[in-house]
């Protein structure tokens, strides 16, 4: 699990062209240089032309000066923001099934400290859903492993710069 605070990971926001094969490129990159992605998020901007590619980089895997430079040698690669986490809002979607033909009144007291949601439930199952920042995702997946976490899918990290704040635009 990734904690914001990690020093060996950071948040990369690159807005790119929206363009076909632009993604696979950026995977590829990554992979001919054995650079490890934490954590992979896309989707277009509010701008039809270019898209946000939010990127939690393994700086132990590479320096983060070394990544932005392949990154902005990719002609498709428009800006690249470092978005620290004091400085930014970042969220997660978990969605988990755990087993809970004992414990089901606990797991739904947990469900509600958190402020998640139970998005189906079966005689000994319940899938229950969590948006929140990194850190909270992680304290409650670590949670619901003590009630046997069967199956969990995490969305990774998207992030924006918080309102008022000037993130750093790293330049080649």
């Amino acid at each position: 699990m990734t904690r914001p605070g990690d020093l060996s990971h950071h948040t990369l926001s690159v807005l790119v062209e929206n363009k076909a094969g632009v993604l696979a490129r950026v995977a590829d990159l990554f992979a001919r240089r054995g650079y490890n992605i934490v954590s992979l998020a896309v989707a277009p901007t509010n701008d039809h032309r270019f898209s946000r590619i939010t990127i939690v980089v393994d700086v132990e895997s590479a320096p983060l000066e070394q990544i932005v430079k392949q990154l902005f040698k990719l002609v498709n690669v428009v800006e690249i923001q470092e978005l620290s986490p004091e400085e930014s809002v970042e969220r997660e979607l978990m969605i988990a099934t755990v087993r809970s033909a004992r414990d089901r009144s606990q797991i739904v007291e947990l469900v509600d400290i958190f402020e998640a949601k139970i998005l189906s439930v079966s005689a000994d199952r319940l899938t229950v859903s969590l948006e929140g920042r990194p850190d909270k995702i992680d304290d409650f997946e670590l949670l619901l492993r003590d009630y046997g976490l069967e199956d969990v899918q995490r969305t990774g990290r998207i992030a924006l710069p918080k309102i008022g704040r000037i993130p750093s635009t790293v330049r080649a």
